[in-house]
């Protein structure tokens, strides 16, 4: 899936605790919005197996979101919604396809790694590959509650967000064409 749908999941998600605590909405979302993108920052790595966590992150997440129950200052909150964000990236992409440049071939059978089996999750390819279709109008529909509750540089980025992630979905069976051969 796209970093956006990530991102707007993860904004999806701690919407209705911003909605019910106003005053914890900007670490809310500060916190969904790095936790939704931080799992891709191994795409220079190992993609899909460094930084992601399907398995392991459920325990942190669950920690996270105990702490800031217990102590809900600004601080917890948006660690708790950057665990939640994260490990909903890391576990939801394996419903889509692999992680290389062309998954509409189906030439991978990793989707993501478990950390906990030493393993690779098969993709599930409910969303085909980042940036097919469905992906874009799964970001769409998951932005929708970010508008709705978010408002100022928030509500202008998941904007930008939406236009990117549209942009994104129209041009991104081309890249691998455009892609020079020492990226891939």
């Amino acid at each position: 899936m796209m970093a956006t749908t990530h991102v707007f999941a993860g904004l999806a998600v701690v919407a209705p605790v911003a909605y019910a605590v106003p005053k914890l909405a900007i670490p809310l979302a500060i916190g969904a919005i790095c936790g939704g993108l931080a799992p891709d920052f191994d795409i220079v790595l190992e993609h899909r197996r460094t930084f992601h966590a399907p398995v392991l992150g459920a325990p942190v997440t669950a920690l996270a979101v105990a702490a800031a129950l217990l102590v809900p200052t600004a601080v917890t909150a948006g660690f708790a919604a950057a665990a939640v964000a994260a490990w909903l990236h890391s576990a939801s992409d394996a419903l889509g396809g692999g992680p290389e440049m062309d998954p509409w071939n189906h030439r991978s059978e990793r989707a993501v790694y478990d950390h906990v089996r030493s393993r690779w999750l098969r993709p599930r390819r409910w969303v085909r590959y980042d940036g097919a279709p469905e992906d874009a109008a799964l970001a769409v529909g998951l932005a929708v509650p970010g508008l709705l509750v978010f408002d100022g540089w928030i509500s202008a980025a998941i904007v930008g967000g939406v236009a990117l992630s549209i942009g994104y979905a129209l041009v991104r069976r081309r890249l691998v064409a455009w892609t020079p051969d020492w990226l891939e």
